[in-house]
Order: C-alpha cells, then sequence, then structure tokens
C-alpha cells in the first residue's frame, strides 16, 4: 500500500495541525519555569559583602546578570522584607519597623498583605511553594497566632520563630513548632535551611515550583559554622573615604557620632566585620548545594535563581559603627544576582531596580499577569532578556524609613535626652524617633542623584550628586540649582502618594510647581499630624 499523502488543505492536515499546536502549549504549560530565591539578611554591596560569596557569584552572577544598581524601599529588615513580599512601597503596606505595633506580622498584616503577597498569588496559578528561614522578626508572636500560623500561598513552610539565629531556635514546621539546639550538625540554621531545601527539591510533585530560602546571614550574632571561625583572619572592615569621618552637613543624628572612633570602637567594628563574612561562607555552600541539586534533577536550565538582600549595612562609615537605617548608598543598596532560561551569562545591568520589583518579576516569569496586581514594582524580566532601550523603564524609586525612638533618657548618655535609640556604650546612637525620612533615588542621563527630606522640626534636606561624590561626602541642599531641588521635591510627593500603576509611571513635572520640603510629610506622617493637633 502507498504512503498517504496529506494536503494541507485536507480535514485530517487541520486535525494533525491542531494537535500538535495543543500538545505543543500543553507542553509549554508543563515546563512553565521554576523560580528560586536566596535572601541574605543585612547583606552589604557598598563596602564589599559580597567578597567571601566567591561560589554565588560564580554559580548565578558570572552564569547570568548582575544588577549592579538595586535598592530597597526601606533599610530595615520587616519593612523590606514586606516590600518583597508584596511588591509594595511601605506607605502602601503599612509595615513600619520591626514591631508588632509597627504591623511586624501582626494580625492587621496577615489580614490585609499575606493573601495578596505574591507566592499567595503564585499557588493559585498551579506553583508548588516553599519556604525555609527568617520570614519577618515578628513571626510566631502569641499575639499573632504563634508558630501556629503559615501564610497563605505556601506548601510547605519551614520559618525561623522571629529574628535572626544559628542556634537555640524553633522552626514552625507547617506549623508545628520545631526546637532546635547547639549541635551543628543537627542545628546550625544555615545548614538546616540547605537540607531541607534539598530534600524538596529531591521530593517535589511535577508542578512548576517557588522556592524561597531566607538565611540568618549575615545578621548578628555572626555565629560561624566550626569550620569558618578562623576565616579572614587578617580582614578588617574598609577604609573607605566615609570611614570614621564626620557627617558634617548631614542630620543631626549622623552629626553626634563622634569623631574620630574610639580605639574599642574600632577594633569591635573590625571583629563584627570579619564575623560577618564568616557566617556568609555557608551561605555561599547553601547556594552550592541547590544549584547542584537543580542539576542533579534534570531542571537547572528551567530555573530562574534570584541572590539579594534584604537591606544593606555599615560599619564606620559617618563613625557610626554597625547597623542599617540610614539613607546612605551603604544601607539602602543591595546585590542581586540572577541566572535563568534565556539569560545570557556574564552580563551587568545598570538599570535602576528596587526590591518592590521581585515579586512582579516573579510572577511574570511564572506567566501571571502582573497588571491584575496592586504591586507598585516593575518586573525586570525583560531588562534580563536585553530589553533596555525602549526608553520605558524608570528614572527613579522611594526609600522610605519611620525612625524609633525610646520615650526616655538613658541614664549612661544623659546629654542625649529622649529620643533616641540603638545606642552604643560610647552614647552614639544609629535610631531616633525623627531620623523619619523620605528619599527620591534617580538615575538617568541627566543626573546619578538622591534628595531626602526628614519629618523634624526643621524638616531637614539632604541631596547628593552621587557622580561626583559616590561616598556621599557633601550634601548640595543649599548650593543645588533651585530648578532641580523642585522637580525632586516634586517627584518625592508624587511617590510618596503614589500606589500601584502610578509608582510605575514616571513623574510629569508641573512648571508651576513651588518647592516646599513642609508639605512632604503632612498627609502621611502620624506624628506630625498629632503635634499638630497638640499645637492648636
Amino acid at each position: 500500500m502507498g504512503a498517504i499523502r496529506l494536503s494541507l488543505r485536507s480535514p485530517l492536515s487541520f486535525v494533525l495541525i491542531i494537535c500538535a499546536t495543543l500538545v505543543d502549549a500543553a507542553l509549554a504549560e508543563y515546563r512553565r519555569p521554576n523560580v528560586v530565591l536566596i535572601l541574605a539578611d543585612d547583606l552589604d554591596v557598598a563596602i564589599g559583602g559580597m567578597i567571601p560569596l566567591n561560589k554565588t557569584k560564580r554559580l548565578i552572577g558570572d552564569a547570568g546578570i548582575s544588577f549592579t544598581n538595586t535598592f530597597v524601599a526601606s533599610p530595615l529588615c520587616c519593612p523590606s522584607r514586606a516590600s518583597i513580599l508584596t511588591g509594595k512601597y511601605p506607605h502602601n503596606h503599612h509595615v513600619i519597623n520591626n514591631t508588632l505595633e509597627g504591623n511586624c506580622s501582626s494580625q492587621a498584616w496577615q489580614k490585609s498583605e499575606e493573601p495578596g503577597a505574591f507566592p499567595a498569588l503564585l499557588q493559585e496559578h498551579g506553583y508548588q511553594t516553599f519556604f525555609a528561614g527568617k520570614y519577618l522578626n515578628e513571626y510566631g508572636a502569641s499575639e499573632a497566632g504563634g508558630v501556629e500560623h503559615v501564610p497563605p500561598g505556601w506548601d510547605y513552610w519551614f520559618a525561623l520563630e522571629k529574628n535572626s539565629k544559628y542556634y537555640n531556635y524553633t522552626l514552625s514546621v507547617n506549623g508545628r513548632p520545631e526546637k532546635h539546639g547547639q549541635n551543628y550538625s543537627e542545628d546550625y540554621l544555615t545548614d538546616v535551611l540547605a537540607n531541607v531545601s534539598l530534600e524538596f527539591l529531591q521530593h517535589r510533585s511535577s508542578k512548576p515550583f517557588f522556592m524561597m530560602v531566607s538565611t540568618p546571614a549575615p545578621h548578628s550574632p555572626w555565629t560561624a559554622a566550626p569550620q569558618y571561625e578562623n576565616s579572614f583572619a587578617s580582614v578588617r572592615a574598609p577604609r573607605d573615604p566615609s570611614f570614621n569621618v564626620h557627617g558634617k552637613d548631614k542630620h543631626w543624628l549622623i552629626r553626634q557620632a563622634k569623631t574620630p572612633m574610639s580605639n574599642s570602637s574600632v577594633k569591635f567594628l573590625d571583629d563584627a566585620f570579619r564575623k560577618r563574612w564568616r557566617t556568609l561562607l555557608s551561605v555561599d555552600d547553601l547556594v552550592e548545594k541547590v544549584v547542584k541539586k537543580l542539576e542533579s534533577t534534570g531542571e537547572l536550565d528551567n530555573t530562574y535563581i534570584i541572590f539579594t538582600s534584604d537591606n544593606g549595612y555599615h560599619t564606620g562609615q559617618f563613625s557610626l559603627p554597625m547597623d542599617k537605617r540610614q539613607l546612605y548608598e551603604f544601607d539602602i543598596r543591595v546585590p542581586l544576582l540572577v541566572r535563568g532560561p534565556d539569560v545570557k551569562p556574564n552580563q551587568t545591568c545598570q538599570m535602576l531596580v528596587a526590591n518592590v520589583d521581585l515579586g512582579p518579576t516573579i510572577l511574570d516569569i511564572a506567566r501571571y499577569n502582573v497588571s491584575k496586581t496592586q504591586m507598585d514594582g516593575m518586573s525586570f524580566l525583560p531588562l534580563m532578556n536585553g530589553n533596555r532601550g525602549n526608553g520605558t523603564w524608570r528614572t527613579d524609586i522611594l526609600v522610605e524609613y519611620e525612625g524609633e525612638g525610646q520615650n526616655i533618657t538613658d541614664p549612661s548618655c544623659p546629654l542625649l535626652g529622649p529620643g533616641v535609640s540603638e545606642c552604643f556604650p560610647d552614647c552614639v546612637c544609629e535610631d531616633s524617633y525623627n531620623n523619619t525620612y523620605a528619599c527620591v533615588r534617580t538615575m538617568s542621563p541627566s543626573g546619578n542623584l538622591q534628595y531626602c527630606e526628614f519629618d523634624d522640626s526643621e524638616v531637614f534636606v539632604e541631596v547628593y550628586n552621587l557622580t561626583a561624590d559616590p561616598f556621599q561626602l557633601n550634601n548640595i541642599a543649599k548650593s543645588i540649582d533651585q530648578e532641580v531641588l523642585e522637580k525632586m521635591n516634586h517627584r518625592l510627593m508624587m511617590l510618596q502618594s503614589c500606589s500601584g500603576a502610578s509608582c510605575r509611571t514616571p513623574g510629569v513635572y508641573d512648571s508651576g510647581y513651588k518647592f516646599d520640603p513642609r508639605m512632604m510629610f503632612g498627609s502621611h506622617s502620624l506624628r506630625r499630624r498629632k503635634l499638630r493637633q497638640a499645637l492648636k
């Protein structure tokens, strides 16, 4: 019998074409990319924090793309992590600090924000989801459901109770408490996270998956694994141009730091810097194990791996011993490395990216319609695929922080008075109730600038030209061109009142607008509203 010849016009040909198309579509759906998000805790990039992560850089950064201008919406753990999960700026998710009162993992947060966080949307979209590590600083608090509370959207849940630790902690294992002690082989948290992640990758279902691993490192108490306790013996905190210098022309909180720092303070921060690096060596091992497991299971080529941090950190800059919470590059700039399908290796992208973009990007990778969400961020998936010159990418992002202070004077530092917090033995404090600020960070062909306003009695303004002054030594607020000042003030006000799509659109400058920094916090600051009411 001769071979059957099919004409493209025959009914059978059409049926075969339609069947092939449906099969291709089904296979494409089946092969939706996986996503792995690895989140470090307090990892700076401006002062060399990535150096101990050689394997991470090689396996993710060199194998994909490094975003060199990535910033956080707030330089503090809980507000920043809330921005990652929701894709929103702090003025929209309402997490202002690391306390329950500040909405950190509170019942209000659980009710209003967790159901719309991107992991919940991924799960609804057919993804298998896995979380391991630090979630939010107050997660597990008895007043907010304890460790029995498992946020919506997670199929597998291995969450640390409260803040970062390395030993002697409790995990919520799918809502059941699991206590750990101080045995390295069984309890060292970074290694425990690696082990449960590998187990998930080995036994997961056939669905596409999202895996988030949130390490304690390099957050305090900086406990290294035994094999790394003596590493980096000669390393010290980088002596960049802002190290141990007076923060002249800056907000009073920065000016109050003692310059030069005492020898004991410098010794302490150098020791802390070494300890931070040592903890990162275990994170580097975790990354290597995850990549190798993805490779051995045949999933590496179909998986996006994202590495970043919740905020930066400083060690001695402007004579501030160590912390985050400040508006400067060392606290708001973080690493962002990504590898994945169709991402060419050894790329560098200088476009302006924020951590509010992580949720939209991951949803975009999963082929979820991001426009259906109320997220403030943008998907940077097109940037990874080389689409960077269409002129539609943003030129500015918002940074917000709500300062914290004690109502009483610290007896050991009576001259500082009430209203400060995070104080060191030599009476240098890292925070205060009026360390409340909002900044617009701008990168465009016309300038690389930062403009910030404080919610204090004088509405203090700081402006920096990062091209001429990358270490932010000189506040040019009083010398910059008035038109530039007005434009940045206007854009800051627009960003602080934005929501969803309006946060992503470039600001339109009103030529009739007049500069008035005191308008900045009129509708956003609870303290200022209370003060105005008290003065009436």
